[in-house]
């Protein structure tokens, strides 16, 4: 394609399908059809060489020069990415690779396995949860096939519809971990974005409370190794189950259980009397919503024991969690809040939330029991639990710490050719070091030797490794090692 063609295809591709003498002639019907600026076609048809009969559609004359570029056919457009999205450039890269390499080496010292899930599902498997929040901050649409599909806002329901569809083909207990992307159209804050990346671990198969506490373990495992403390961050823990006996007291329908925790959960975002007033207008009388209050305000097990009896599951699980944190060693990260119910409504008992101590920021992290989710979707209840973890409020809070990583690219060698004749012996170098397993950074233009060393010192490279015509003459070349300042000389067949 000729370049004037190639720049009318950039201008619309279907000019491209015509050739130049009907373009010629029947530009005023393609305008027409396609809806592009007559002054943008006419500028192009001038810049056409003439036709073979020496005019242009039949007329004799000649062409004026090419006009000047016409500035008004290319828009600007704007470099930042939609709001609430990131771009990754090399070193924001660095540190989510850092993050997310210890979110999976957490994953498996635990012995779970990667999963992952398409980005883009079914509206219907976020939907089924009547009077969610998350409902509204679907990022959700119509495809090509009329179906109603939605960028996935959590990594849940995709867990249970594979857990669906693989059936008795997997032997339980499943321990299943993904880092996936997520989507939630909502108002922005400090650590929430409207897309984020989030860690999941999930135990399917197991009812006992023993794999809540190995889910915590593994969360407060992960903290140690980035150097957050028990003294910087802690687990508040309670269970749906005091919620749910607090509500058959007054004979709360299990039909708003969900609501009522949906509005719990903002129990710390929005004043007590917007709560109140809230569960007031889902049905609950003014004695139940003061009662539960109480109830939601007890720190301490042997107070909730006081008000609700020893008897209940709600108590006895609870217990349990508490008895094998001590066991884990994790004692000290975990203590009893009844306030904490998660806004999901596929809990069904032990719930955890992390938090910083210093309240300056929102959840790090949230989990919990989900015994009856795969039944909303058609399959068979298995019991399970798990957690999310988001990338945003964590690194929010290594900078609050002031422990964020610098992490540095890092290259082993870089190799430069002393002469453009040599350029293609630095090439040979570099393919026998990346052959070896080694991270190579070559030279690819003449540059003096200044240049080099500012090179390496950017990317870290460990050695410089100098293709001359003096060395290569005796089929050897010069190592510099950057750290120490040593050189030598080695034969290629020896480099290591």
């Amino acid at each position: 394609m000729s370049p004037i063609l190639s720049s009318v295809h950039i201008l619309h591709p279907r000019l491209s399908l015509y050739v130049k003498p009907l373009f010629l002639c029947k530009f005023t019907l393609l305008r027409q059809s396609l809806g592009i600026n007559p002054r943008i076609l006419l500028s192009v048809a001038s810049a056409l060489p003439p036709t073979e009969d020496g005019g242009s559609c039949g007329r004799s004359g000649s062409l004026s020069a090419p006009p000047r570029v016409i500035e008004e056919a290319v828009q600007k457009i704007d470099v930042n990415p939609p709001k609430g999205t990131r771009d990754f450039p090399p070193e924001e890269m660095r540190l989510r690779n850092w993050l997310f390499h210890n979110f999976r080496e957490v994953s498996r010292l635990y012995g779970f396995e990667e999963v992952d899930f398409p980005v883009l599902e079914s509206e219907a498997l976020f939907i089924r949860k009547a009077g969610e929040e998350i409902r509204d901050q679907l990022y959700c649409f119509e495809d090509r096939g009329n179906r109603r599909v939605a960028l996935r806002p959590e990594l849940t329901p995709s867990l249970a519809r594979l857990v669906i569809q693989k059936g008795k083909s997997v032997p339980l207990p499943l321990k299943w971990f993904a880092v996936g992307q997520c989507w939630r159209y909502e108002r922005m804050t400090r650590g929430r974005r409207r897309e984020h990346y989030q860690w999941n671990m999930d135990i399917i198969g197991v009812p006992e409370v023993t794999a809540e506490a190995e889910l915590i373990s593994s969360i407060v495992t992960f903290f140690k190794r980035i150097g957050i403390t028990a003294s910087d961050v802690g687990f508040k823990v309670s269970s749906r189950k005091v919620l749910q006996e607090v509500l058959k007291c007054y004979s709360i329908s299990e039909n708003l259980f969900g609501k009522v925790c949906i509005i719990i959960d903002k129990i710390d975002k929005i004043p007590i009397d917007e709560i109140k007033k809230d569960l007031k207008s889902v049905g609950m009388s003014e004695d139940a919503v003061e009662e539960l209050l109480q109830v939601l305000s007890i720190k301490s097990l042997t107070k909730l024991e006081e008000i609700l009896g020893g008897a209940g599951e709600a108590l006895s699980d609870l217990k349990q969690l508490f008895f094998l944190a001590e066991k884990f060693g994790y004692s000290e990260w975990i203590q009893f809040d009844a306030s904490v119910v998660r806004g999901l409504a596929y809990y069904t008992g032990v719930v955890f939330e992390g938090f910083d101590r210093e309240g300056k920021l929102r959840a790090i992290c949230g989990g919990g029991r989900y015994d009856r989710l795969l039944s909303t979707f058609g399959g068979d209840d298995i019991p399970a639990c798990g957690f999310g973890f988001g990338d945003a409020v964590i690194v929010e809070l290594l900078k609050e710490k002031g422990i964020l990583p610098e992490v540095s690219l890092q290259v082993e060698n870089i190799v430069c050719a002393l002469d453009p004749d040599l350029q293609g012996v630095a090439a040979t170098v570099a393919t026998l070091l990346r052959d070896k397993g080694q991270s190579v950074d070559l030279v690819l233009e003449n540059k003096p030797l200044k240049w080099v060393f500012k090179r390496a010192a950017r990317i870290n490279a460990q050695r410089l490794i100098l293709v001359g015509n003096t060395e290569w003459q005796k089929g050897m070349v010069g190592v510099k090692i950057l750290s120490s300042g040593e050189q030598y000389e080695v034969k290629l067949d020896e480099l290591e």
